[in-house]
């Protein structure tokens, strides 16, 4: 499958990182799918039209976001939420009304799969302990960039791994955020799990 961007913005931008993305969760077809970092909700939609194809209903997406710019993210490294382009900016504001950043914006973005999918507004750093991972078989993890968010995110997605699952975490050697580098590297030799470096560093796919 093509990775469409859906008229709003994605940190899986540059040509061919998006495709190269979908291409690794189609080799676990996974079905039920946790996004840790949902933005726009561009990449949610195009993992719920993959994951649709191959499973028709039978499958569930959760997204895990602010989905607002407050004091609680202030510190962390998000993608900038403003357009560029006016068309966008117009189609937004007058059109659709909405803050692409929003949970209004991402649930009308993904109404087509509104029975599948479970979004969860809040800090990764509270919300994921919430979660049942005993179910879940694939994560992509997207979300906050400081060591200590990240570390926490892989010790509470920990169980996806023990399980036979995959994380794939992005911006795995980003120079501006090193705290995602060490967190990761630290888990994976902690846990004694499998550690591939993908598409010129910029995934990292966390096994058991």
């Amino acid at each position: 499958m093509k990775y469409k961007n859906y008229f709003r913005k994605t940190s899986l931008k540059q040509k061919g990182d998006g495709d190269f993305f979908l291409n690794q969760v189609l080799l676990k077809k996974p079905k039920i799918f946790l996004e840790v970092g949902v933005f726009h909700g561009v990449t949610a939609r195009n993992v719920c039209e993959l994951l649709y194809s191959i499973h028709y209903d039978n499958f569930k997406y959760i997204g895990l976001d602010l989905f607002e710019e407050n004091d609680e993210n202030k510190s962390e490294i998000i993608p900038n939420t403003n357009f560029s382009n006016p068309f966008k900016k117009i189609y937004f504001r007058y059109i659709k009304r909405q803050n692409p950043y929003s949970l209004e914006a991402v649930k009308d973005l993904l109404k087509k799969f509104k029975n599948n999918i479970d979004l969860v507004k809040g800090n990764s750093n509270n919300v994921l302990k919430k979660i049942d991972m005993s179910k879940i078989d694939y994560v992509f993890l997207d979300g906050g960039h400081d060591y200590e968010t990240v570390k926490n995110d892989l010790e509470n997605c920990m169980l996806v791994v023990k399980n036979n699952g995959t994380i794939l975490c992005d911006d795995y050697n980003l120079s501006y955020a090193p705290g995602v580098k060490k967190a990761i590297d630290e888990f994976v030799k902690k846990n004694n799990f499998k550690c591939e470096i993908l598409l010129n560093s910029r995934f990292a796919k966390i096994e058991q």
